[in-house]
């Protein structure tokens, strides 16, 4: 019978009748580290640990193993494995009064006044408020056993995933990355399919901007894969998917991951009981199509698209219209419509200015490059001189 963690593993992997590379990849690391972790070599992460679990639909058993089977944690260990166990407070303070359902709820507020701002302002403005919070209800989470410590520690995830998107906005990749997993790990913990599927998602958005098509794939299906998600988290992980085919060039797979979007979303509730993953667009899917059919090189259609989908984004969502208008003003040009483009940029501008976002300077680089080919047009001299300093202010 297995004893140790990396036994245990292979047994449940040659039981699935999986080769160690394909549960490296299913997984999206690599078959050496993997090889290490099932030789006993190296211990496994919480992550990785839960990663297999799901994958290998063993109920639990492996998370269970590597809680066992640990080494001397650190500290940071020993804050994850006490709020997997529901104990109280690990700082000498003692426990505070628990939260009623006023101060849970007021907490909420409080993030949702962060992502008002978020949409309108720059990262930077909410970083540190966010982290702040996220802190705090964690703190909470982990000194409240039963249902208020699991809403606690919901809301604690959908903090830190909300943190991970506003670092990766301010450039923060690494931090991006850490928050993201950090919301995994809580959501998990808290037996929250959502949140944890959707870290797939967020970690495929970056991959996206990094231009790495497979890993955007990869990891948006494995948000599709792991866990019990919900029928709009999963359409967003269907949507991330069509928009890594887009990025590979692959029309057909695109649609078809479009598609299954559109029926996973028209299947989800209206309500949630917790603030709404992913993006507050009136139809975030179609913004999406109108991004990857520019990808796919076919720019006029990505234009008629953005067109239709931009005049129903609010103006209080600056960050999604500067994004879209960014793609769209970016798709005319492509498309060689330049005094459009630069018509478009121009309403734009204003919106990217304000939201300080990374991804969109990624966006705004490439629009500078492409409107450059003209650089003698009258309406491209016009305009570069705001589109320069947008992109060297910071």
């Amino acid at each position: 019978m297995a004893e140790t963690f990396g036994e245990l593993l292979r047994e449940y992997r040659i039981a699935a009748g999986l080769s160690m590379g394909q549960l490296a990849k299913l997984i999206h690391y690599s078959k050496g580290y993997l090889s290490k972790i099932e030789n006993d070599v190296k211990p496994p992460t919480p992550t990785v640990a839960r990663l297999c679990d799901g994958v290998l639909d063993v109920g639990g058993r492996l998370i269970e193993a590597a809680m066992h089977n640990a080494p001397a944690v650190g500290r940071r260990q020993v804050l994850v494995v006490g709020t997997m166990l529901g104990v109280g407070a690990l700082a000498g303070t003692g426990p505070r009064p628990a939260p009623d359902e006023q101060v849970i709820a007021g907490m909420r507020t409080s993030f949702e006044h962060l992502r008002g701002l978020g949409l309108r302002t720059s990262p930077m403005v909410v970083v540190e408020p966010l982290k702040a919070l996220q802190h705090t209800v964690h703190g909470l989470a982990r000194e409240n056993a039963g249902p208020v410590g699991t809403h606690l520690l919901r809301l604690a995830a959908r903090i830190a995933e909300y943190t991970g998107w506003m670092s990766q906005e301010a450039g923060d990749e690494q931090g991006a990355l850490w928050w993201t997993r950090q919301a995994s790990e809580l959501s998990r913990a808290a037996g929250d399919p959502d949140i944890a599927s959707y870290s797939f998602v967020r970690e495929a958005g970056l991959a996206l901007y990094r231009q790495d098509a497979q890993s955007t794939i990869s990891l948006a299906q494995q948000a599709q894969w792991i866990g019990r998600a919900g029928s709009r988290v999963l359409a967003l992980a269907a949507r991330r998917e069509a928009q890594g085919h887009a990025l590979a060039g692959d029309r057909y797979a695109t649609e078809s991951a479009f598609d299954r979007a559109v029926q996973l979303m028209d299947a989800a509730p209206q309500d949630s009981p917790y603030p709404v993953l992913g993006s507050t667009a009136p139809d975030p899917l179609e913004l999406a199509r109108g991004w990857a059919l520019s990808d796919l090189g076919l720019n006029a259609e990505a234009a008629t698209v953005l067109d239709r989908q931009l005049t129903l984004v609010p103006v209080s969502s600056r960050r999604t219209r500067a994004r879209f208008g960014t793609r769209r003003s970016l798709a005319y040009a492509l498309s060689g419509e330049v005094d459009h483009s630069c018509r478009v940029l121009a309403d734009t501008i204003d919106d990217a200015a304000h939201v300080d976002s990374a991804t969109i300077r990624t966006d705004l680089r490439q629009l500078a490059r492409t409107l450059g080919r003209w650089h003698n047009h009258a309406a491209v001299r016009e305009i570069y001189p705001d589109l320069k300093r947008l992109l060297t202010h910071r």
